[in-house]
């Protein structure tokens, strides 16, 4: 398995291969590119949806076909944002979402293979940029390309997540050479490699310890969050939304799950090559359903790592204390991970005030009960060490 095969590498992690500030978008999509970049501007007034209507409606079929992924990544980018500020930019929610945000939106989430709203991948995977671009990838040196209303705690929120993913890429580079390793039980190679991925999570916590820095747990509740639910499990909107103009719908409402950090493929990428599963429930089948919103290519990976990983079974074998500790070491890493993910989901939003409609503080914005979920993971995680 090579990194290069799925559009990945140690440098980046599952961020984007292209640099996201770069790509240009033909003339036809820049009053769309320019009113999504207007929001901070827009948002305040009140009257976000009188802007957004005034959009043309572009038909992007042709688009799809023969431009770039990149370019279609970036359209989907900017035409996401809107379509979450049209939701979510007023007092009440809207049961009918515009062609001219609809049919673009819908289009290039067929071409791209996920839903038609604002995706994780969309959110932080190709929304950030370089001062220095020969430089990092890494907070003293990124910043976010697309806003909703703006301000430091959104972009430290973005910014931390695009960090964490692109110090990732190390994790995904040892998974591809251990699965190699164990097939030619190498011991001393997959001890290396055991020990390098202990110290990139080393560097992963720690920069995930860095978001209440610049990001309050008040602000982001109430300035950050409402932006990113979904239409799915909302009691804001019922059965969910009516994409005006889509003629694969039929004219029903469509219900889709918000933007959440749990369409990540770092960490189940570290389940697949560790063997860590989750028992038959609700919460496997939220896990499943949020497979879809991930990149095709993220997905394939985390489903080829899956099926051949041998790592425990070898474990399990040959016994080797040492190897075992360093497997139960990365173990325990992924769970630091988890609980400090439950910690803030605690801070951050379970113990704030309720927020207004469809901001549940009991509600995660993939329209779940975050809680029990998250610490159901994190307990999954730390039973699965192997005896030594």
């Amino acid at each position: 398995m090579k990194l290069s095969d799925y559009g990945l590498s140690r440098e980046r992690g599952f961020l984007s291969s292209f640099d996201p500030a770069e790509v240009e978008l033909p003339g036809f999509l820049k009053p769309a590119r320019e009113t999504a970049l207007a929001l901070p501007r827009i948002l305040p007034t009140g009257r976000v949806r009188a802007h957004l209507e005034a959009l043309p409606t572009v038909d992007l079929r042709e688009f799809c076909t023969t431009a770039p992924e990149a370019e279609q990544r970036i359209a989907m980018l900017h035409y996401s944002f809107m379509v979450q500020s049209y939701v979510w930019g007023e007092p009440e929610a809207p049961s009918v979402l515009p062609a001219c945000l609809a049919v673009p939106i819908w289009q290039l989430g067929q071409s791209l293979g996920q839903p038609p709203l604002l995706p994780y991948s969309s959110y932080t995977l190709e929304n950030w940029g370089r001062f220095d671009t020969s430089g990092p990838i890494n907070l003293s040196n990124i910043y976010t390309l697309q806003h909703f209303d703006g301000g430091l705690d959104e972009a430290w929120f973005i910014l931390v997540h695009v960090a964490i993913e692109a110090r990732a890429g190390e994790l995904l580079e040892e998974t591809t050479q251990l699965i190699q390793h164990v097939n030619e039980e190498d011991a001393p190679a997959i001890e290396a490699s055991l020990t390098a991925m202990s110290a990139a999570w080393d560097d992963i916590n720690a920069i995930f310890d860095r978001m209440p820095e610049r990001c309050d747990p008040y602000i982001y509740f109430h300035r950050v969050r409402p932006w990113i639910h979904g239409w799915k499990n909302n009691p804001a909107l019922g059965a969910g939304l009516v994409y005006e103009g889509v003629e694969e719908t039929g004219g029903a409402a469509q219900a889709f799950r918000g933007q959440t950090g749990s369409q990540s493929s770092i960490v189940p990428v570290m389940d697949a090559l560790f063997s860590v599963g989750h028992a038959a429930d609700p919460l496997r089948t939220f896990l499943d359903e949020l497979h879809a919103y991930r990149p095709p290519s993220h997905r394939r990976f985390i489903e080829d790592i899956r099926a051949k990983s041998g790592l425990r079974q070898y474990l399990e074998g040959t016994r080797n204390t040492l190897l075992t500790k360093l497997y139960n070491d990365n173990v325990s890493q992924l769970a630091r991970f988890r609980t400090r993910h439950l910690e803030y989901a605690a801070s951050y939003i379970n113990k704030q005030s309720k927020g207004g409609a469809g901001n549940d503080p009991d509600v995660g914005t993939g329209g779940t009960p975050f809680m029990k979920y998250l610490k159901k993971h994190r307990d999954e995680a730390e039973a699965h060490f192997l005896p030594v």
